[in-house]
């Protein structure tokens, strides 16, 4: 066990998500800990050392001999080299989602988590947020009863990030809008099931916008560098079905023609919710006989704690006391890389498919 504000925290990938978690450390005030970051760019590393006054690295094995613990924010192709790298240094890892490009890259990251000395926890940082955590514990306390079904929303009027970006290109992102955002709608959707094993998917993935020379949009993350390098997919529908009989039904969307929304309903035998991300809203809905029979709508306010701030909270408790977190493993993230990998297969073969 170890202080918190003695561990040395190194950064892996110095772009735009390495910056956001530097300056949430600071906003709580814990920016003494970004000790070391690691790229391949110079700029980069120039860049970061200027903003957080930290020692920058080229190597990897003077990095990793510089730091206690190491968040991986690298373009998804590279996950498995730095994850497996920092794993085999002894170090605790922090991954951003989804846990590796393709299924195969993922099972290695697994066998290494399952053979390491430090532990490895995975950036789905929805489940920190307020309504979530709400939600859950309403689930354990038998509000819901039996809960059969989740319907998950992950939608954008338009929201391709960066065309021509790592984010749109498949031999490095491995997907797209599916990848990206339909991981966050995946592993929500399996956590408030409880983690049910997953046995079969019904998918199909579209890139009806991306390719367009013509796409209109009023705002971009990133540089729009057009249809040329676009090779991923920028919708998907899915029908997830559950060992248990539990089932999720998936929209996802990079763009569309319709509002967006990040809304998740969950269906069970007593009572349901129904979660909107994107106002963090939550609602429980009831029907009861208590003098006639009607139905109870109610409104849960909770407060505006920002769940990224409270995952890296998690992640920095676990390395300070030595155990691993309790949350997010390693084991879940592969779960979604294989629901993800089914969807895929299945919008390839034009019918449901078998997930082992």
């Amino acid at each position: 066990m170890s202080e918190l504000s003695s561990i040395r925290l190194g950064f892996v990938g110095l772009g735009n998500i390495a910056h956001l978690h530097c300056d949430r450390l600071r906003n709580a005030g814990l920016g003494d800990l970004v000790a070391a970051g690691m790229d391949i760019d110079p700029d980069a590393r120039r860049a970061f050392a200027e903003e957080y006054g930290a020692a920058v690295y080229e190597d990897s094995d003077e990095f990793y001999a510089d730091v206690d613990a190491v968040l991986v924010t690298t373009p998804n192709k590279f996950h498995e080299r730095y994850v497996v790298d920092a794993l085999g240094a002894g170090r605790d890892v922090f991954v951003e989602k989804p846990l590796a490009h393709t299924l195969e890259s993922a099972e290695r990251i697994a066998d290494a988590a399952a053979d390491a000395e430090g532990f490895c926890m995975v950036g789905f940082h929805n489940r920190f947020a307020n309504p979530v955590q709400a939600l859950v514990e309403y689930e354990r306390n038998g509000t819901f009863g039996e809960i059969s079904h989740v319907e998950a929303d992950y939608i954008r009027r338009r929201g391709v990030p960066g065309r021509g970006s790592w984010f749109t290109r498949k031999p490095v992102a491995g997907g797209g809008s599916l990848i990206d955002i339909g991981a966050h709608a995946i592993d929500l959707s399996l956590y408030l099931l409880g983690y049910p094993d997953v046995v079969e998917v019904s998918g199909e993935t579209r890139a009806q916008f991306g390719t367009r020379d013509d796409y209109s949009y009023l705002h971009m993350w990133g540089e729009d560098r057009g249809a040329s390098e676009f090779s991923v997919d920028d919708s998907a529908s899915a029908f997830v079905r559950c060992a248990d009989g539990t089932t999720i039904t998936l929209e996802v969307a990079w763009a569309s023609n319709r509002p967006g929304s990040q809304q998740y309903y969950v269906r069970g035998s007593e009572a349901g919710a129904g979660l909107d991300l994107k106002d963090h809203s939550l609602e429980l809905y009831e029907t009861a006989t208590t003098g006639a029979m009607h139905h109870r709508t109610t409104e849960i306010e909770t407060g505006d704690d920002e769940p990224h701030a409270l995952e890296q909270e998690r992640f920095l408790a676990a390395v300070a006391a030595g155990e691993p977190p309790g949350t997010n493993t390693v084991e879940q993230a592969l779960t979604v890389q294989r629901v993800m990998d089914a969807i895929y297969r299945s919008s390839e073969r034009g019918r449901a498919v078998s997930v082992e």
